[in-house]
């Protein structure tokens, strides 16, 4: 089974950005989650450099970003490959744990339908 994991956070602490310590225990999770045989993907996404395509009725506005105005953001995504929904949580739950009380944020655990394999 494969699940995107999507990264939700606050714009105000994406602005500051991860600590040297948060990205070494970050680093040291997604090799232990590389050997596992269960990361398949994993990037921060841009904040900046960002468009929203909207249509409604048939007619497309395109509008550029960034969005201030957001609550929240999706800053990243990891792609795992793992044997039930349940292990996927698990995996999520511990990337969530590596950042801290510090960090506000949320994951949402979606399984992918369909597609390759």
């Amino acid at each position: 089974m494969r699940h995107m994991v999507l990264i939700r956070l606050d714009p105000g602490q994406a602005a500051d950005g991860p600590s040297e310590t948060l990205l070494a225990d970050m680093n040291t999770l997604l090799e232990e989650m590389t050997k596992a045989g269960v990361l398949l993907d994993t990037a921060g996404l841009g904040v900046e450099d960002t468009v929203r395509i909207r249509q409604t009725g048939g007619a497309q506005t395109v509008l550029d970003g960034p969005f201030t105005e957001s609550k929240e953001i999706i800053g990243g995504y990891c792609l795992l490959q793992t044997r039930s929904t349940e292990e996927a949580v698990e995996w999520a739950s511990r990337f969530l744990r590596v950042h801290g009380p510090e960090w506000d944020l949320e994951v949402e655990v979606r399984k992918v339908e369909g597609g390759q394999n």
